[in-house]
């Protein structure tokens, strides 16, 4: 059996691992890209094939593995501590320990200088694998003292497959649409399959299309349409995780702090991928007036993208793409007011598409 099978595509990423387990394992490993493409599976489907488990590697149960993830907004200094202790402890069955530092980029800097002690002498039966969604925030401390396993977007193919697999009652242009729309994203496609996904995605459509169809289009309501949608993520997101910590034995406040950070981790991922996929609506008005209809994201609304083109929108749709991609680097970079700079972006597609 293929060691990586869970992991869809990454033929780079799979390359490395396992000449990695066929030369014998490097201390430190740093598997990054965006999230939802396969990090954390192939973490730990590595870890299993060093534990020789994997089963209860999957579990968590091996008690060679330790697993260290974000409380809160990040990881911190007396978590890294408490992996720093153990990390001096004889492995109990295997031959190995294997340490994985999920969310590696949201340690703070007092736990990036505590970890960087452990990747500088870490003992010889220790493997440490840090799972990253970005490099920016880690140091270049950290970054020269761990082999690097980067991971991209998926194909669209990949994607199109696990679609298909999870929701086999779609029809072909609906399976397409998604997995277009996903953006290469594992974690996406599950949004999209929500059962309220579909009507959040026609309230977004409306509003991309509200600026050049609407007369009465109020950029205040667009924004609060989508923004909803993102409360309403944030909202699922908070149930459950609260689900899964019944029973656990937190601290109130570790308990509260996972909770509301899984919250704002799900409002912020739904607002990144709306203004993505109002970008892709504009992009798909372009390739459509371009005739090159099969290249089209929303591949399921083909008939409106093709009666919208028909208006003449020139170079609208283009330069409003553009602003729907200015827009999502501001929130992906900076801490903006989400309603201010929605309802600031639909006030420049309305300008830019002749409204």
């Amino acid at each position: 059996m293929e060691r990586f099978a869970t992991v869809p595509d990454q033929p780079e990423a799979k390359r490395l691992l396992t000449a990695a387990l066929d030369d014998g394992p490097a201390h430190a490993y740093l598997f990054h890209g965006p999230a939802g493409v396969g990090k954390r599976a192939a973490a730990f489907a590595f870890a299993g094939v060093l534990l020789g488990d994997d089963r209860r590697v999957v579990e968590r149960t091996h008690p060679d593995l330790y697993i260290l993830e974000a409380l809160g907004e990040f990881v911190r200094i007396d978590d890294v501590r408490a992996l720093h202790h153990d990390l001096h402890m004889r492995p109990y069955e295997s031959d190995r320990r294997v340490y994985l530092v999920l969310d590696a980029h949201r340690l703070n800097d007092d736990a990036a200088d505590a970890l960087l002690k452990d990747l500088e002498e870490p003992p010889a039966y220790a493997t440490i694998v840090l799972v990253a969604d970005e490099l920016g925030s880690l140091p270049e401390t950290i970054l020269s003292r761990c082999q690097l396993v980067p991971f991209g977007r998926l194909s669209e193919s990949a994607v199109r497959t696990w679609v298909a697999d999870h929701a086999p009652g779609l029809t072909e242009s609906q399976t397409t649409a998604l997995a277009r729309v996903a953006g290469g994203r594992l974690d996406r496609a599950a949004r999209l399959l929500d059962p309220a996904a579909e009507e959040r995605r026609a309230a977004l459509i409306e509003a991309a299309r509200g600026p050049y169809l609407d007369p009465e289009f109020e950029p205040a309501d667009a924004a609060e349409a989508i923004l909803a949608g993102a409360a309403q993520r944030g909202a699922a997101a908070k149930d459950r995780e609260q689900e899964l910590l019944e029973g656990r034995d937190l601290p109130a406040r570790e308990a509260e702090q996972r909770i509301r950070r899984a919250q704002r981790g799900a409002e912020r991922e739904e607002l990144l991928a709306s203004l993505e996929e109002l970008a892709a609506w504009y992009r798909d008005l372009v390739v459509v007036a371009a005739g090159a209809d099969g290249a089209v994201q929303h591949a399921d609304r083909i008939d409106d993208l093709r009666a919208d083109a028909a208006r003449g929108l020139g170079e609208g749709p283009e330069r409003a793409a553009e602003l729907c991609r200015e827009a999502w680097r501001a929130a992906e970079e900076f801490n903006v007011n989400p309603s201010l700079a929605l309802e600031a972006l639909f006030v420049r597609c309305r300008r830019v598409l002749g409204g």
